[in-house]
């Protein structure tokens, strides 16, 4: 073809090549390198561009940054306090998770003149969700496009306050000849929405779509271009949803936002402790309350356990919303610390609620609701746990533990047990604490 190239790039990890290659040196995948039509002129895009101004560092204002509220106090919180001015976010997430029903949301609350560009849904699906979902905005406009000299166009005409991309995979430029959604589209048509939201100062949302291992489709490079980058996770079995910063130019990565999907889109959840415990009737065995830190927001969540022989010759262990790994260790310390024989029965835990705790110290509920099932007895629903379990049998401490206790009593709890070694400022406390070493004195105690 007159006037173009080809290219050669990975679909998993964007690297390219001069040549076809069966497997990528960057990503080591087999199968994932393809060729694209590139054009070979210079690439233009439609925002006239300006030229820059030197400035001396000591002249730049370090006042703080001005944030623009969604409307979404989980948003904000996951953001650092709102949206920035010219900044671009990007939001990935599993299909079905809720990413547009977020997006739309956000665009229906602000007071601004909001703009959704969808390349995905038709007017009438979009309006019959706005419908649904039960807030209403004149000041938003729906742009249906993917040409993205076309959407340069009527940004430009129409100076919105606040832009919506549903989805990048499905923009293309005309500057680029491959298709719609591979890796050199996608590049590109990013490139030029970013550059149209640095210069006018305009805030972007980009929803994006991840591939089968979890990652955001498209190139790594995207990741690096955009502002923020947001995570929107959870079980579409379960009504929970997460949304997590995994990069914030802004703000901190640390912090997280808890939503609620119900018939009429996502709700936030303001206390969520409340709803991820459970009401059961006592006595019970193999269940346990855990204090966890999402970010560092402090999270009570309840740990059940099934503990009974094994059936067939290979003992099985099944987790929910815990890692699989961190659960064989704290069996392998149970059974050489605590001298517990499990060895021969199937184990199965569960974080209710359908979320996925990571943190380290939530092992003391878990060993603790393991040990209440295989000794078939229950342990008091006003107590909670939490501690990072070692390869001693030591219960080490954990950080934030003020704040875990603060939740814990807040919540009515009467009494939680922490590690021995955590530093606690004198203070007058309603909850009972008790302070452990090991392992086995907690089993000896409860």
């Amino acid at each position: 073809m007159a006037g173009t190239k080809t290219t050669y790039y990975c679909q998993n990890c964007g690297a390219q090549y001069s040549k076809w290659m069966g497997q990528c040196s960057v990503c080591k995948q087999w199968n994932t390198i393809v060729e694209e039509v590139v054009s070979k002129k210079e690439i233009k895009s439609g925002v006239k561009k300006k030229p820059s101004k030197l400035v001396k560092i000591n002249e730049i204002d370090t006042d703080e940054e001005y944030r623009i509220s969604t409307g979404n106090e989980e948003l904000d919180r996951v953001l650092g306090g709102g949206v920035v001015p010219g900044s671009v976010v990007l939001l990935g997430g599993e299909p079905g998770i809720g990413k547009s029903t977020l997006m739309l949301q956000v665009a229906l609350q602000l007071p601004f003149n909001t703009l959704y560009i969808s390349g995905e849904e038709s007017p009438k699906q979009i309006r019959m969700r706005a419908g649904r979902i039960g807030i209403g905005n004149e000041n938003m406009k729906l742009l249906f496009e993917t040409n993205t000299q076309k959407i340069l166009h009527v940004l430009q005409e129409e100076n919105p306050d606040i832009i919506v991309i549903d989805s990048i995979q499905t923009l293309h430029t005309d500057f680029i000849e491959s298709s719609a959604g591979s890796i050199s589209q996608i590049r590109e048509s990013a490139s030029e929405m970013i550059q149209y939201a640095k210069q006018t100062n305009t805030p972007v949302f980009i929803i994006g779509h991840i591939n089968k291992e979890g990652q955001i489709a498209g190139p790594k490079v995207l990741e690096h271009m955009v502002d923020t980058v947001l995570q929107f996770e959870g079980d579409r079995n379960h009504l929970f949803r997460i949304l997590r910063a995994q990069k914030n130019r802004f703000g901190s990565t640390h912090e997280i936002g808890i939503f609620e999907m119900y018939n009429k889109g996502l709700r936030e959840v303001k206390n969520p402790s409340k709803l991820l415990l459970t009401s059961h009737e006592t006595g019970l065995s193999g269940t346990s309350i855990a204090v966890a830190m999402e970010g560092i927001r402090p999270l009570l969540v309840e740990v059940q356990a099934l503990v009974s022989p094994a059936v067939y010759g290979t003992p099985q262990r099944t987790t929910t919303g815990y890692n699989i790994k961190r659960l064989h260790m704290i069996l392998a310390v149970l059974e050489k610390r605590v001298g517990v024989k499990l060895s021969t029965k199937d184990i199965f835990l569960n974080i209710t609620g359908g979320i996925r705790i990571d943190d380290p110290a939530i092992d003391l509920a878990v060993a603790m609701a393991i040990l209440s099932s295989n000794n078939d007895f229950p342990i008091p629903a006003s107590w909670a746990f939490t501690g990072e379990l070692g390869l001693t049998g030591e219960v080490r401490p954990v950080t934030r533990i003020e704040q875990r206790i603060s939740e814990a009593e807040k919540l009515g709890f009467e009494r939680i047990f922490i590690s021995k070694h955590n530093k606690i400022h004198p203070k007058d406390y309603q909850i009972e604490i008790h302070q452990i070493s090991e392992i086995k004195d907690l089993k000896a105690l409860v």
